[in-house]
C-alpha cells in the first residue's frame, strides 16, 4: 500500500484589515502547508511571504503564464498586495487557508 503524504496543518492569526470582510483582524484560521503549486489557483485564499519577508493572508487573483502569481486583499483600501509590488513567485505561497476556527467557524470558499 502506498504511503500517503503527511499533511501539515497550522493555526494562524489574521492581523489587519486587508482580507475584510472574508477574514477580519483577530480571526484564527487553519492553514494547510504544502507544495506552493497546489495553492496557487485563482480564487484561493493563501498565506504568502511578501517581499519584505512578512507572512500575510491574501487571495490569488491571477496566475501568469511565466509562473508569477498576483495576490490581492479583499479590502483594496486596507491591503498592501500585488497592486503595490507586482506578481510574486509561486514559491512565496506557504499554504492555503482551509477554514476559520474562531470566532465565527466556517469554510473559506474560493472566489468564483
Amino acid at each position: 500500500m502506498p504511503r500517503r503524504p503527511h499533511l501539515r496543518v497550522r493555526r494562524a492569526l489574521v492581523s489587519g484589515p486587508s482580507m475584510a470582510p472574508t477574514l477580519r483582524h483577530g480571526d484564527q484560521v487553519l492553514v494547510l502547508l504544502g507544495r506552493p503549486g497546489d495553492a496557487a489557483r485563482p480564487g484561493a485564499v493563501v498565506v504568502v511571504e511578501l517581499p519584505d519577508s512578512v507572512l500575510s493572508v491574501k487571495r490569488v487573483t491571477r496566475v501568469h503564464d511565466d509562473g508569477g502569481i498576483w495576490v490581492e486583499g479583499d479590502n483594496p483600501l486596507g491591503s498592501t498586495d500585488s497592486r503595490n509590488f507586482g506578481p510574486l513567485s509561486p514559491e512565496a505561497v506557504r499554504g492555503r487557508v482551509l477554514l476559520r476556527i474562531w470566532p465565527r467557524p466556517g469554510y473559506i470558499r474560493p472566489s468564483p
